[in-house]
């Protein structure tokens, strides 16, 4: 599966999308099927997540997700805590600007009133993700041509890998053609690129993928 084969590469961190503040609106029988299978994928792959040494963390709203999912997202984020391999984070009841919303008034709240200039490690410091290097590549799956309101701060500099293939069927094959399509960039941040060898390509570190 993808997320052995990220673990194994031995990347720093992969974070997938998994609900969206947006899906609520979805009808309820949906909504409860999803509930129904995240966890029984949470029971399925825990013991695998654990095997590989792999760190599970969910990011997102996860207190106004049902009482149930919250003790198993609880449960994996124990069992896993001082596993010491790749970081596999899970956006659950995630959005990108729900994110940034709840960081700057967690921001305000520390601050009691302060109105000195924020700063952006400040910010980052109180979004979801904090601890979490930002994401190297971006996969986008099934061939939509948007982020979706996933991580719009911390994918600023990422590379956007588009695939066809639908999430089901991203397997790893798919997923090491993603990387050497990842290899291939020129990351120059906003400069020029200097002392890098076209030779030697850069290893992908870090990943989030939907």
């Amino acid at each position: 599966m993808a997320i052995e084969t990220c673990a194994r590469l031995k990347l720093e961190a992969l974070t997938l999308y998994a609900f969206s503040v947006e899906n609520w609106r979805r009808p309820k029988t949906e909504i409860e099927f999803l509930m129904r299978l995240l966890r029984e994928y949470l029971r399925k792959e825990l013991p695998v997540i654990h095997k590989n040494n792999i760190r599970f963390r969910a990011i997102g709203r996860a207190e106004e997700l049902p009482l149930a999912v919250q003790n198993d997202i609880r449960e994996a984020m124990e069992l896993t805590a001082h596993n010491t391999g790749m970081l596999l984070a899970v956006a659950l009841n995630y959005g990108g600007r729900a994110e940034i919303l709840d960081a700057v008034n967690a921001l305000l709240k520390e601050r009691n009133g302060g109105h000195a200039p924020v700063k952006e490690s400040e910010l980052a410091h109180h979004l979801y993700t904090s601890g979490i290097p930002d994401p190297d590549l971006l996969v986008r799956t099934s061939g939509e041509m948007r982020v979706s309101n996933f991580l719009l701060w911390q994918i600023a500099y990422s590379e956007i890998y588009v695939t066809e293939t639908l999430w089901p069927d991203f397997n790893r094959a798919r997923l090491l053609e993603a990387f050497i399509e990842f290899q291939r960039r020129e990351r120059r941040y906003g400069g020029i690129r200097e002392g890098v060898s076209e030779d030697s390509p850069e290893k992908p570190a870090r990943a989030a993928g939907h």
